[in-house]
């Protein structure tokens, strides 16, 4: 038998050994260029990837475990494995209607309220009604729950909520006490509020003693929103015995005081109201929202940005100046500047009607006429009453009752 040289054994055992090395590299290769492509995958693709490697190659299964935790360890937790709770609370997981487990209710996981996390993200409002049937209590809230929607929100979209999610609200307002507060009061009589029905939750409060003068932390003329407080709710929260003398109060609120909501929006028929019973207000308004000084809302209205409705700018300095508004008035924050220097700084267009020389006095139904139409809520009033006391109590109810739009009806 022929012996094969040395040399050649050598040759092939070393031909055999890089080969075998070669096999190796290549699915090694194989995963480095998998795991980068497949990154962003969904942790079954990694496993099942990782899991293909491990059996064509001598990589161990700890390793591939290691690995994909690396990779995932960011991710979100797959739906299945969340409570029924947590995954009814879950924007990106499906919401099956009778899914919610009392059991789960009761040791929820969350950080937050189950009730505040399903109110105040409008995605949510689907989980609301079930959770209340299951036993979910507003009293394991540390605050209202509409609270915290009113202040992500002002005005939340309540007309595209279902009537069940509607319902919920009502539930949360009239069993949780806390909920009588400053910003859900501005919320449920906000626009979509009343549109959906839920300013009704207000006058519900009025009639079941809720909004007794002195026992609150605001005051409800203030915080209703500017539309409402001309319309008849305005005027049976005043037979109440609220009034505009404590209006101008300290309350405890994230969102702006209802003077400043009526100057920003340009509701004619709220500002009126609002300078009529305090003409103060034309030249000094007093600090809202946790602010140490006052401001000037001729000054305000200057600012880029502020009016709701830009193209009412001139409207609104006009309508202020012949309310008494001040050009020349200094500014709390600057009191070597007055409001014209402050406009000549900031290079303001309504600079040449500042400083122009006094007019007189235009009526109120002709300053009060907005270019942004004659919508509800911002159509100009009537002329303003002598300031008399047996004129002042026959306000004319169509002064302040804006025309109802075609998609809400007049608000009690």
């Amino acid at each position: 038998m022929r012996r094969v040289p040395s040399s050649c054994a050598r040759q092939r055992r070393l031909n055999v050994s890089k080969l075998s090395a070669l096999r190796l590299a290549g699915p090694l290769a194989a995963f480095a260029v998998g795991a980068a492509l497949l990154a962003g995958c969904t942790a079954p693709g990694l496993i099942l990837t990782a899991t293909g490697i491990a059996t064509d190659t001598s990589m161990t299964w700890d390793i591939v475990k290691h690995v994909h935790a690396k990779l995932t360890e960011d991710d979100p937790t797959p739906c299945a494995l969340l409570n029924s709770v947590q995954r009814s609370l879950n924007a990106r997981c499906t919401f099956v209607p009778g899914s919610i487990r009392s059991a789960d209710i009761a040791h929820s996981g969350l950080q937050s309220c189950a009730l505040t996390a399903a109110t105040q993200d409008a995605r949510l409002w689907r989980a609301l009604p079930e959770l209340i049937e299951k036993g979910a209590s507003v009293e394991r809230c540390p605050r209202s729950p509409l609270q915290d929607l009113a202040e992500v929100d002002a005005c939340p979209d309540f007309q595209a909520a279902p009537p069940e999610v509607l319902k919920a609200f009502v539930f949360l307002a009239d069993n949780d006490p806390r909920a009588v507060r400053h910003d859900v009061f501005r919320m449920f009589s906000c626009q979509h509020a009343r549109a959906a029905g839920l300013d009704q939750v207000l006058v519900g409060w009025l009639d079941r003693g809720k909004l007794q003068p002195g026992t609150l932390s605001f005051n409800p003329l203030e915080a209703l929103d500017p539309e409402m407080l001309v319309a008849r709710f305005g005027r049976e929260l005043e037979t109440a015995g609220h009034s505009s003398r404590s209006a101008l109060d300290h309350y405890d609120g994230a969102l702006p005081s209802g003077f400043e909501e009526a100057l920003r929006t340009s509701q004619w028929p709220a500002l009126e109201w609002w300078l009529y019973e305090l003409p103060q207000l034309a030249n000094a308004a007093p600090p809202s929202r946790g602010a140490q000084m006052g401001w000037v809302p001729l000054q305000r209205v200057l600012l880029p940005g502020y009016l709701a409705h830009p193209e009412a700018q001139a409207d609104t300095v006009r309508f202020l100046i012949a309310h008494g508004a001040n050009p020349r008035a200094r500014l709390p924050f600057d009191p070597d500047k007055n409001v014209i220097a402050f406009a000549a700084s900031i290079r303001s267009p309504m600079l040449a009607l500042l400083d122009a020389p006094a007019a007189p006095a235009a009526s109120t139904t002709t300053l009060a006429r907005s270019s942004i139409g004659d919508g509800a809520g911002r159509s100009g009033g009537g002329a303003k009453p002598p300031r008399d006391g047996a004129v002042r109590s026959l306000r004319q109810p169509a002064r302040f009752d804006p025309k109802p739009s075609s998609d809400d009806g007049e608000p009690r």
